[in-house]
């Protein structure tokens, strides 16, 4: 991912949303050290969201239990033990590719524009 001027590539120049006094959901496919979620809810959390909720569907259980005290509200729908990787529990664990994200953004922003029109 490329930062430039605040701006993530993966918005195609589209602005930031507006998070100040909202609910954020962020969501993974799972958290095993949860180390890139706490950057992300570090992140919204610096730009004053009134709650941070963390979903996701597997996680150690360990780190489920630490983000209790980290946000606003924690799901971890199965945290398994033992628990050595998040892709354990995936029957098809395959990257995702930075062009699909792309397409998926954009297409969220279509509907988004829509239905405010």
């Amino acid at each position: 991912m490329n930062w430039k001027d605040g701006n993530c590539e993966y918005r195609d120049g589209r602005p930031a949303v507006e998070v100040q006094g909202r609910t954020v959901i962020l969501l993974d496919d799972g958290l095993a050290t949860g180390s890139s979620m706490r950057v992300a809810a570090a992140a919204i959390r610096k730009k004053d969201a009134a709650h941070i909720v963390v979903a996701v569907p597997v996680a150690a259980p360990s780190t489920c239990a630490e983000f209790a005290a980290e946000v606003d509200r924690v799901f971890c729908a199965v945290t398994p033990e033992p628990f050595w990787t998040v892709g354990q529990w995936y029957r098809n664990f395959a990257q995702t590719t930075d062009e699909a994200v792309r397409e998926l953004l954009r297409r969220a922003a279509d509907l988004s524009s829509r239905k405010a029109a």
